[in-house]
């Protein structure tokens, strides 16, 4: 993996989002739709983590740290405008960054 500088990471914006609604996306086997209050905005995020919850609605309610910054992209038709930060997955358990900080707090 090629080395970035402490400036390149200071672009990276981090935000504590709240789990507003969680659901499948008919036709993806991995990916999960989530709408994700940001304290002054709710924001659209899909995830490829739906085999880590089985029951997408466990995740209603969970502060979560997102890269809130990235471009938007295009998944299955829908536009993602974060990504959520999680730690393990493939065959270890998934651990989201969760946190007890406000919907919209930086992370620093």
């Amino acid at each position: 993996m090629e080395p970035i500088s402490i400036d390149d990471f200071k672009k990276v914006e981090i935000t504590v989002g709240e789990i507003v609604s969680a659901e499948r996306i008919e036709g993806s086997d991995k990916l999960l739709k989530l709408k994700v209050n940001f304290g002054s905005e709710e924001r659209q995020v899909l995830s490829g983590i739906s085999a880590y919850f089985p029951d997408p609605n466990e995740l209603v309610g969970k502060r979560v740290a997102f890269a809130t910054n990235l471009a938007p992209r295009m998944m299955m038709g829908l536009e993602s405008q974060a990504m959520i930060l999680a730690s393990g997955g493939g065959d270890e358990p998934l651990s989201l960054l969760t946190s007890t900080a406000a919907p919209g707090s930086k992370i620093h």
